[in-house]
């Protein structure tokens, strides 16, 4: 077994106790697990945790509280050693359950609901040595009918797992798939919607490609509908984005490649046209965790999870403020 399949097997262990969820059971394989000050980047509002086990008590218990039939179900599970020599887990899904009790202010619906998440754990000698963790709160929004944002440009729906339901088990040539995603990539950090020639992106999606953005960007379908609902708008309004060198990781598992970076990307909002926000020439940083699968050597889906509310944080805006004001539960002076 090489060091990435081991990795996979510690982290297989902590997945299934969050998929039968046990707490007793979950609080014992963490400890194992977890190294003692291993960092913890969640989404916004949880931003950074400490403590050996602190995303699971300080998120994920407290949501199965709202949650009392909570399970975990992963679509996809990779493994792989960015350039920098990290070893990284990347990990795809759900939680899901019966929605019973408010979570983060969000009123119960009393049906089930689901939220998707994209995590990476980084190991050394077989521990989780940092978390870098988003999860889709917004879309938990949308579900309990408390949207508090500008509509999709794109279509909202429950994410569906791979179409060759292969991502716990990927096959292929990691080195191959790693280098058409890095090079896909380059291209678009380079490119000016605004002004530049046509980005050729025909060399690396499948004609019948499925891109799945997060609540507030949606999926898209084909080409075409990524370039019309995603990068347009986003390319356009922040032409000078760029990686962050210093904090982005990639790695290929086989058919799939994975991208972790906290934040993974800054740039300037400069002009108009993404998500219905004005250009204010602010600066951010973006957290961004994503998938891809490659089929016959384009990418036929892509997963991706940006942290929305932390993008509307930097700009001022309290996504969950508005969503207080919306359900009725702000109290005014």
């Amino acid at each position: 077994m090489d060091i990435h399949a081991e990795n996979k097997a510690a982290l297989a262990r902590f997945r299934a106790a969050l998929y039968d969820f046990d707490k007793s059971r979950a609080r014992d394989v963490a400890a194992e697990l977890f190294a003692p000050g291993a960092p913890v980047h969640m989404s916004h509002p949880f931003n950074r945790l400490s403590g050996q086990s602190a995303m699971l008590e300080a998120a994920i218990l407290p949501m199965a509280q709202c949650f009392p039939d909570m399970e975990r179900r992963d679509f996809i599970v990779i493994a792989g050693e960015s350039e920098a020599g990290q070893c990284w887990v990347g990990c795809a899904g759900y939680y899901l359950g019966t929605f019973r009790r408010p979570w983060m202010s969000i009123p119960a619906s009393g049906r089930i609901a689901t939220m998707r998440f994209h995590e990476f754990y980084r190991f050394k000698e077989g521990r989780v040595v940092e978390v870098q963790a988003l999860w889709d709160i917004a879309d938990l929004m949308k579900q309990a009918n408390c949207w508090p944002l500008a509509p999709s440009l794109a279509r909202e729906w429950t994410v569906p797992p791979p179409a060759t339901l292969d991502g716990l088990s990927p096959r292929g040539d990691s080195a191959k798939s790693l280098s058409l995603v890095a090079d896909m990539l380059h291209h678009l950090e380079n490119f000016d919607a605004g002004g530049g020639p046509p980005v050729q992106q025909e060399a690396y999606w499948h004609p019948r490609c499925n891109w799945y953005g997060p609540a507030g960007i949606g999926t898209t379908r084909n080409l075409d509908g990524l370039r019309r609902s995603h990068q347009r708008p986003f390319l356009n309004a922040m032409p000078d984005r760029e990686k962050n060198l210093k904090t982005a990781h990639i790695f290929g598992d086989g058919n799939y490649v994975g991208y972790t970076g906290w934040p993974g990307w800054k740039m300037t909002l400069s002009r108009d046209g993404w998500l219905g926000i004005p250009p204010m020439e602010k600066q951010l940083t973006m957290r961004s965790l994503d998938f891809w699968r490659i089929e016959n050597g384009l990418i036929r889906e892509g997963w991706t999870l940006v942290d929305l509310l932390d993008v509307y944080h930097q700009l001022g805006v309290d996504v969950l403020g508005r969503m207080l004001e919306l359900t009725g539960q702000k109290e005014w002076l």
